[in-house]
């Protein structure tokens, strides 16, 4: 069975082309520049790069033309677009729609709904999908939400102190977000560890991080609440913010709740704590060349990944792996070394040599450490591909 895993963006479609169950990929690319006069098209099959420029006025039009380039007689992977079975979306939130789900009016309906908590991700994803569905009606569209690895976190670490009604009625509570990394981590982590029933704190940490506390390969807690703004300090997100700030600032600046709020969501994080940039290389070259902001945003970076670090070797009762993921936690030693600094009681003990060598997948631990300590580089096209087929196998 050939799956296309689609990654949407605003103005842009990325994918993978995986055959399951072999799990072997056939393809990747992208389409850029979405809606505008042309498009950049790029593919990349059996380690041959082929970039065209395409009209794709929409995403059903970038479809059409990453169809195209799979199918084409020189240089394509498919002889026919009919080959590919299904498309599985790296969605972010379903809210009662969750799991994995093949998309129908229903689930649009429950993904609209989280459109104010999903500002970024649900409308663009919303409108590729209905185009999809449109454009290719007897193609089935799989949706597996970020949301659905942590439905197993207890309610004790889901809900928040708020009235029950908000909760059940309105979904307020904490979903959790990069669903899809955790769970590539988790399952790597079993097979490293070579058993199931271990404890993993798992560091998805790049533009956007988040930290989940895994046991048995299901989470328990996340660091990410009801929405993807919450949590640690994001490149250009706030992270945990108290809500009644909220009251003083309008008070005090004039702007109003929906201009503050984009604010919270576009200019704060690495970002606003910087004043540099909203990346954590930028906002490290400024920091050593003597700038004190940029200096105290990556302080509370480190900082932050270290209170969710702590709360989970509680939550776990200890660790047997701890896993950096993420273009950050995956290439930045410097980060990961702070982040560990002092954890030698708490039995993660860090070698300097294998930490500054680094890798895509590399034990980082010294000899002497209790838990083991890996970058690992996630793979969440592949988990979507694997919930995909497996959803399609029982239709």
């Amino acid at each position: 069975m050939k799956i296309l895993v689609a990654n949407l963006g605003s103005t842009s479609f990325k994918y993978q082309l995986f055959e399951l169950p072999s799990e072997r990929r056939l393809a990747r690319g992208s389409v850029e520049r979405i809606g505008q006069a042309t498009s950049a098209a790029v593919v990349e099959i059996g380690g041959v790069r082929t970039e065209t420029t395409v009209a794709a006025p929409n995403h059903a039009a970038a479809v059409e033309a990453c169809l195209a380039q799979l199918t084409d007689p020189a240089t394509g992977c498919l002889h026919s677009a009919a080959e590919i079975e299904a498309i599985g979306f790296k969605a972010v939130h379903g809210g009662r729609a969750g799991g994995v789900r093949e998309v129908n009016d229903e689930v649009l309906a429950a993904m609209a709904e989280m459109n104010p908590v999903a500002p970024a991700h649900n409308p663009p994803y919303i409108a590729a999908m209905r185009q999809l569905r449109e454009a290719f009606p007897q193609l089935p569209l799989v949706a597996a939400f970020e949301t659905g690895f942590h439905a197993t976190i207890p309610a004790k670490n889901r809900a928040y102190a708020v009235p029950h009604q908000w909760r059940t009625e309105y979904g307020v509570q904490r979903w959790g977000f990069h669903g899809a990394s955790h769970r590539y981590v988790a399952t790597r982590a079993a097979e490293i560890l070579g058993r199931t029933d271990g404890r993993v704190i798992s560091c998805h940490l790049g533009g956007s991080s988040s930290i989940c506390a895994i046991r048995s390969g299901e989470s328990v807690a996340t660091s990410m609440g009801m929405s993807p703004q919450s949590g640690l300090a994001q490149n250009n997100r706030v992270g945990d913010f108290d809500p009644f700030a909220l009251l003083q600032l309008r008070e005090r600046t004039g702007k109003s709740f929906d201009v503050l709020l984009e604010e919270l969501s576009s200019k704060s994080g690495l970002l606003g704590l910087s004043g540099v940039s909203n990346d954590l290389r930028d906002v490290r070259a400024a920091a050593n060349g003597g700038n004190e902001h940029a200096k105290l945003a990556i302080d509370v970076y480190v900082t932050g990944i270290r209170h969710y670090i702590g709360a989970y070797l509680v939550e776990l009762g200890g660790v047997d792996l701890l896993a950096f993921a993420g273009g950050i936690g995956q290439h930045d030693a410097e980060l990961r070394t702070a982040v560990c600094a002092g954890l030698e009681p708490f039995g993660i003990v860090l070698s300097k040599e294998l930490n500054n060598a680094g890798g895509s997948e590399t034990a980082l631990h010294d000899a002497t450490s209790a838990a083991q300590i890996w970058t690992i580089a996630t793979n969440e096209e592949l988990v979507v591909a694997r919930q995909t087929y497996e959803l399609l196998k029982q239709t």
